[in-house]
């Protein structure tokens, strides 16, 4: 299997249309958002996550999603302890597509980024970068 997207963002709704097909229907998409109120904070924004099963593949797998801090200069630290994880088998009928939500609460003691690095089994990691800003007054 293997991961299309991931995204950060406020809410996802599936549709039906002729064929018979599906939409996946995306909205607030985002890389970065305000703190809800000063640090230390914890926030648990949605992450989605698109997979297709290849036709030739079984359908079977787990997709992991790490959540590791990321420095100013952008580096990730892979060796550091991970701020969240989260594992999910995942069936798909090959030839389909699906996709899951993954919701951690992560704390930041200050403003900056993190990367959710997500994967399919031993597959290819794909980050998704994420900021906390300072909230809005």
């Amino acid at each position: 299997m293997k991961i299309i997207a991931a995204l950060f963002l406020d809410d996802i709704q599936t549709r039906p249309v002729p064929g018979p097909s599906t939409r996946l229907d995306l909205s607030g998409v985002q890389f970065s958002a305000p703190a809800p109120g000063p640090v230390p904070v914890t926030v648990a924004p949605h992450l989605v996550v698109v997979v297709w099963c290849p036709p030739d593949a079984e359908g079977f797998g787990a997709l992991e999603v790490v959540f590791r801090s990321m420095a100013d200069d952008g580096a990730i630290d892979a060796e550091a302890e991970p701020i969240a994880r989260n594992v999910q088998p995942l069936q798909i009928e090959p030839g389909k597509f699906n996709y899951r939500l993954v919701r951690a609460e992560l704390p930041f003691t200050e403003y900056g980024s993190i990367v959710a690095e997500c994967k399919m089994g031993d597959g290819p990691v794909h980050p998704v970068p994420y900021t906390l800003l300072p909230p809005v007054e």
